[in-house]
This record gives structure tokens, sequence and C-alpha cells, in this order.
């Protein structure tokens, strides 16, 4: 059968063409080339999207900005908050007062996808969690996402918080070349705490040939959204898939986008800047009802092998052939006893570490 992803509209043309899903679980997706900005294919780019975890793509943007500014280093201190502490799940469950590490709860936010350590970033580039989203609207607005509106640094759903794919296209490229430097965040295996390992959510890294990062993000409202980045032979592509029924429907679809982008002929395409909008782009979509289901979770659990793993279906996803490296993310040391203790946000006399990335 062919590919998912070869069934988009391929915009190797002067012009950029588009189908619009006439479904109702609609499944924005897109590949675009790095270096040159062309869209390579496209589907449904421009219907507004929960964004779901992929909102942290946004968080480690405006914290990295802080940083290459010299506002802020890899070794500054991130406490938790009680607001911070008392986000939803998916999170780290740290005791307000502890600390960490700017470089350990970077690890954490973009590969464990922890809530908690996302309000307790925005609180330390911020000044407050609602600066720090006013932070994120102003990027969004600068770098030209027309279609995107945040209202809280870890995607989280709620009234005004919305995106599209062309928009995250605009966010995934200008991380890749506004911040090589920092890389080596989004292409973790996975990282460890010192008392528990993490794997990666993207099951494209150490599987897919080139595959070096970006993010997942899940909600019921969302379905299973990746935005996903390769290299080979000095040529980068990002995918972006929003809509997805599964773990693995997400991963099948971008492995086999990012094939599709690398093999594409360089230089054809249209500039993403160009893109036309098209389709319905005002409604913001909800696919609960589609995604959160008996049925549909059925059908999920029938998509494992017996040992419990996804079953994938692109021929480009290949088995690991090693144990996954875990990079440590874990608390400064002695922060969380003294948080226990005192109910403080202070630390005497612990010294901060100097960060050690496993990259």
């Amino acid at each position: 059968m062919m590919p998912r992803s070869t069934r988009l509209i391929a915009s190797f043309a002067a012009a950029a063409v588009f189908i619009s899903a006439n479904s109702a679980l609609a499944n924005p997706q897109m590949v675009v080339d790095v270096r040159t900005g062309r869209v390579i294919a496209h589907q449904d780019a421009f219907r507004k999207w929960y964004p779901a975890s992929l909102t942290k793509l946004m968080t480690a943007y405006v914290t990295f900005k802080a940083m290459k500014a010299g506002r802020l280093g890899l070794d500054t201190p991130v406490t938790m908050s009680k607001k911070a502490a008392d986000q939803p799940a998916s999170k780290m469950y740290f005791k307000p007062g502890s600390k960490l590490t700017m470089d350990s709860a970077l690890k954490l936010l973009l590969v464990k996808s922890a809530n908690d350590v996302a309000v307790a970033i925005a609180e330390t580039v911020g000044g407050s969690l609602d600066e720090f989203i006013v932070m994120m609207n102003a990027e969004a607005g600068r770098l030209g996402m027309g279609s995107t509106r945040f209202i809280n640094p870890h995607g989280l759903p709620g009234k005004g918080q919305y995106t599209t794919a062309r928009d995250l296209a605009v966010l995934a490229l200008h991380l890749k070349r506004e911040f090589p430097e920092y890389a080596g965040y989004f292409s973790l295996e996975g990282v460890s705490t010192g008392k528990k390992n993490y794997g990666n959510f993207n099951m494209l890294v150490g599987r897919f040939d080139g595959a070096d990062g970006m993010k997942t993000g899940f909600i019921c409202a969302s379905g299973f959204n990746q935005v996903s980045s390769a290299t080979r032979g000095g040529r980068t592509v990002v995918s972006i898939v929003l809509g997805s029924d599964s773990l693995a429907g997400r991963a099948d679809d971008s492995a086999d986008l990012l094939q599709q982008g690398l093999r594409a002929p360089l230089g054809q395409g249209v500039p993403l800047g160009s893109l036309a909008p098209y389709g319905d782009t005002a409604t913001l979509n909800d696919i609960s009802a589609e995604i959160c289901n008996p049925k549909a979770a059925k059908v999920r659990s029938e998509g494992r092998d017996d040992a419990g793993r996804m079953i994938v279906k692109s021929p480009y996803i290949k088995e690991r052939s090693r144990p996954p490296e875990y990079s440590f993310a874990g608390l400064i040391p002695g922060s969380e006893a003294v948080a226990a203790k005192t109910g403080k946000n202070e630390i005497a006399n612990v010294p901060i570490p100097l960060p050690r990335p496993t990259f």
C-alpha cells in the first residue's frame, strides 16, 4: 500500500496545490525543507488545532532566546513554585521549593513533557507565568504565526489556545535555524532523574535514519500530534502531524513524511511564507469524540504486540539496535530535602553544578 504521506498533495510545481479533508476527523500534515523553507507536501495546513504539548516548542523558543541574550544560562536555577507543582500531569511531582538547573528543566520539558516543569521554566524566564505567556504570544506574532495563540506554556486545553500545522512549521524552522547550539535537547533518547528513567515519546529517535527531534503531544481534543525533524546528507526536513489516532499512527505518518521530504528534489516546492490559506481557517477543531471513546481505545490497545509495544507500519521505522541512552535531568542535590523540611524556596550551602549534557 502506498505510504500515507505520498498521498498528500506534493507542491513540486511552481505554485502550491492542496487537498482539503472532507471528513470530520481531519489530519493536518506538512513537510518542509529547513534550508530552503519550501513546502514539499501539505494537507489541511491552515486548520485551527489544539497544540497540546507541541506548545512546549514555543516555551523552549522563548527560553532559548533569553539564554542567547545572556539573561540566563544552563546553570540558572529553576525553582518549583506551588503553582508549578499544582499543574496536572504529565509532571515530575517535585515538591514546591525544589530546584533544578535550566539544563535539567529543558530536558524534562522536551523529553518527559512535564507540565509542572513548563510552568517553573516560564516563571523563571518571564518573572511570572502571565508575563511569560505574553512573551510567547509576542514571539508568535513576530514570527508570523498568525493563526496561533497561547494561554499557557504546556499545552493543556483551554479556551483561546490554538495553532495550525503551517504555524508549527514556521516555529520548527526558526528553532532549527536560530538555535543550532540547543538542537541536542530535541534528540535525547531519554532522561534520568537519578531515581527513574524516562524514554523519549518520539518513536522515531533511534529508529528512523537521521531522526533528530523534535516534540510530541496528546490531548483528547487534538489527538496525537508530532513535530519531527531528520537530517541526511546535509539536508534537514521537518514534518508536522496533527490529529493522528494513536502513538503509532503519528509515528508512521511522521516517518513517511520525513522520508518523502528527504527524497524530494532540492529546491522544489513553494516557500512556506507564500503558501496561501485554504479550507476552513476559522473553526477550532475538537476531535475528542473520535479519539477518546471506548471503541478507539480498544483499537489502540489491539495495536500493540505481545510485549505491549506499539506496532508501527511505516517501513522506515526500524527496531532499536541498542538500549536508549539516558541524560541526567535531576534536582540540584539537597534541594528537595531542604524544601520538604522548611517549605521555603531557599537552598543554603548547596552549589549549583555545571550542566553536563550528554548530547
